[in-house]
């Protein structure tokens, strides 16, 4: 299990050393983004969303606690690291969360992350079963949110936000309504009889595409779909009954 993570440090040494310990010794963390400043650290984890955030108490004149405040959600793992900061770390014991003192021990730093992965892996569990639990709940005419696992994290995508889904060997390609893409290491037969009662049509061996975001039929070359968002997908020649029934359907 991969965890993402970000550093928010007001002295490059640290974050230097940092990064080294874990590069070395934790490899299936990584650090997709570092920062300074209460500012730095809240824009970081508002685009970042990551997994584990190592944070400095004391960032220059401001506290890490300050960026905790004014963050809307925190849905991420903390492990502080300070040189010393006497009601940081009383804060930090009363609340029964990882801290690691300046120069940072690599095995304190392992035994941390050991803590935060186990709490990482159950928050994920938590929310594939939230997702089960919103999709037994839903009315059989609603359309749900599909779980989509990546490398990094998973996603959860409400079925009418895909426009079309496309497959390269064991992966498949799923793009979306707001332009953006996202890729799950499995087949796209694995999400065919998933999705075809929400209005998805198999257009080619390599191609699903939704199809209320069909802009129009194209008869070149055999058939082809013009998409909303001006992607051209193939039809083979034994599918183009089905999305021709299809596409008069919902017209």
């Amino acid at each position: 299990m991969e965890i993402r993570s970000i550093i928010i440090d007001d002295e490059q040494n640290n974050i230097e050393n940092l990064r080294a310990i874990i590069e070395s010794w934790c490899k299936d963390v990584s650090i997709v983004a570092v920062g300074s400043t209460v500012a730095e650290g809240i824009d970081i984890v508002n685009a970042q969303n990551p997994d584990l955030v190592f944070l400095d108490i004391q960032l220059h004149e401001e506290l890490g606690f300050d960026m905790l405040k004014l963050l809307d959600k925190i849905e991420f793992e903390i492990i502080f690291i300070t040189a010393y900061h006497q009601y940081g770390i009383q804060a930090v014991k009363f609340s029964a969360l990882d801290y690691l003192l300046k120069p940072v021990d690599i095995l304190e730093l392992r035994e941390a992350i050991e803590r935060a992965r186990q709490k990482i892996a159950l928050k994920r569990q938590n929310l594939n079963l939230q997702n089960l639990l919103d999709f037994i709940r839903t009315p059989t005419h609603a359309v749900p949110k599909i779980a989509l696992p990546t490398l990094e994290q998973t996603h959860y995508v409400r079925v009418s936000n895909i426009t079309r889904c496309e497959a390269s060997n064991n992966y498949t390609t799923f793009f979306l309504k707001d332009n953006t893409t996202i890729l799950v290491s499995k087949t796209l037969k694995d999400f065919v009889e998933l999705l075809i009662p929400y209005n998805f049509q198999r257009s080619h061996q390599s191609h699903l595409v939704n199809l209320d975001y069909v802009k129009s039929l194209r008869k070149e070359d055999g058939g082809t779909l013009l998409m909303d968002d001006g992607s051209i997908v193939p039809i083979s020649r034994q599918n183009l009954d089905k999305i021709k029934t299809g596409l008069h359907t919902i017209r």
